[in-house]
């Protein structure tokens, strides 16, 4: 590629996340309230909706992936929410623990989980800097 050459970032396709079993691993998406846009067993991945855009978190089969802890530090991934603190207590009244009490930050709260692969998935709000936010 020369100097004058570049290439422009288009946006997000998909966030994929290495799992060691698919069906484990969408049951556990469902209960903190993913739904699923596509399941392939034979290829070994799902697609997560996520609001209403079209990319999504892809979950990959990593058939010798065992259960772990998230690495600290980890990749994160953060989806919008209305409401993070909301969030976490509906997370947790479905059984998925938040790795810790939801954080306040300039814009709004923070809530992560982490599946049992060690993923780690933040909800946030714009409750406080709303014109930061997507509108509804």
């Amino acid at each position: 590629m020369s100097d004058d050459e570049s290439y422009e970032l288009l946006g997000f396709d998909n966030v994929l996340l290495p799992v060691g079993d698919l069906g484990e691993a969408v049951g556990f998406y469902e209960r903190a309230g993913f739904t699923v846009g596509f399941r392939l067993d034979e290829a070994g991945i799902a697609l997560l909706n996520v609001g209403g855009e079209t990319p999504g978190v892809l979950l990959r089969q990593e058939e010798a992936l065992g259960h772990r802890t998230p690495p600290w530090p980890s990749p994160r991934v953060w989806l919008e929410v209305p409401d993070a603190r909301t969030a976490a207590r509906t997370l947790d009244a479905r059984g998925i623990a938040p790795l810790d009490e939801p954080a306040s930050g300039a814009t709004g709260w923070t809530v992560e989980i982490a599946d049992p692969w060690g993923n780690v998935i933040g909800f946030t709000d714009y409750t406080k800097r709303p014109e930061l936010g997507r509108r509804p």
